[in-house]
């Protein structure tokens, strides 16, 4: 989305203190689900430097044209269907980071011990544990006030304060809603149990790279591109849902609103531009 997309970025400031610091919070991230050995942790903190020189100077320019797209589009109204155009690119943007890095992420599958599949099913485990917290023991109501009061956060953070008005008008299009709780949560344990079956697969059987790398593949292609039926079919209507948010959103925005969002998009590309001319 249009503003999913730039709001996921943050500040600026933040936003180069975080991409500068990528590669060490990745390391910090994964090293928490899978618990590295002495062996493991300089290959993997290597792979992930070079991951992000890649990143640096080939995916931030095109994060930075996705921007600019945003920025020609801000001052008039839009469409769901204009909306969800970045959705596809920021999907894309994924797989291409996801296929840059695939080689790196099979060799380290292959070497996994199994304590270290049983530290990642224990990690699951209690990200299941924190999602039903989160979300299940919410009333209905209590669920769709959540999911409102972190999209006004976000479009604040780019639009400015919104009005009464312009709230309430969003408040009332979010209500209109697929969103189910239990079933996105059974979507993100699907994926969990799937990652985990693969991992389990390449290390019992001691797969060799190619078909641990068609394996690995298989699993990421069914995390990013959910089937077009049950689980994810929701998944897909939440996107599209998402879509109309943004349009009802930003068609409901003043003159002064979208003007602040165009300077907001021309300083992340500002940003994006210094990033990736460093080297």
């Amino acid at each position: 989305m249009l503003l999913t997309l730039g709001l996921g970025l943050a500040g600026c400031s933040a936003l180069k203190l975080g991409y500068d610091n990528a590669a060490t919070v990745a390391f910090w991230w994964l090293d928490s689900y899978i618990d590295f050995s002495d062996a493991q942790a300089p290959r993997v903190r290597e792979d992930l430097a070079r991951l992000q020189a890649w990143h640096r100077a080939e995916e931030l320019p095109r994060w930075t044209g996705m921007l600019r797209e945003m920025e020609e589009l801000a001052p008039n109204d839009i469409s769901a269907e204009q909306a969800c155009h970045f959705v596809s690119g920021f999907r894309e943007r994924l797989q291409a980071a996801a296929q840059r890095a695939e080689p790196a992420a099979v060799t380290l599958a292959t070497g996994l011990a199994p304590e270290q599949i049983q530290h990642l099913r224990r990690r699951h485990e209690q990200n299941n544990a924190d999602d039903e917290r989160e979300w299940l023991k919410l009333s209905a109501a209590e669920q769709r006030d959540k999911r409102y009061r972190r999209f006004l956060e976000r479009s604040e953070m780019v639009y400015g304060r919104l009005d009464d008005v312009q709230r309430e008008a969003l408040r009332r299009d979010m209500e209109q809603t697929v969103f189910d709780a239990r079933r996105l949560l059974a979507e993100r344990v699907r994926r969990r149990q799937d990652a985990l079956r693969t991992l389990e697969r390449i290390t019992t059987e001691r797969l060799a790279f190619d078909e641990a790398r068609r394996l690995l593949r298989g699993w990421l292609d069914r995390a990013l591109m959910p089937p077009e039926h049950g689980a994810g079919s929701h998944q897909l209507a939440l996107i599209g849902e998402g879509c109309r948010h943004f349009a009802v959103l930003h068609n409901s925005t003043t003159t002064a609103q979208r003007e602040a969002a165009v300077r907001r998009l021309r300083a992340y590309q500002r940003d994006l531009r210094e990033l990736s001319a460093q080297r």
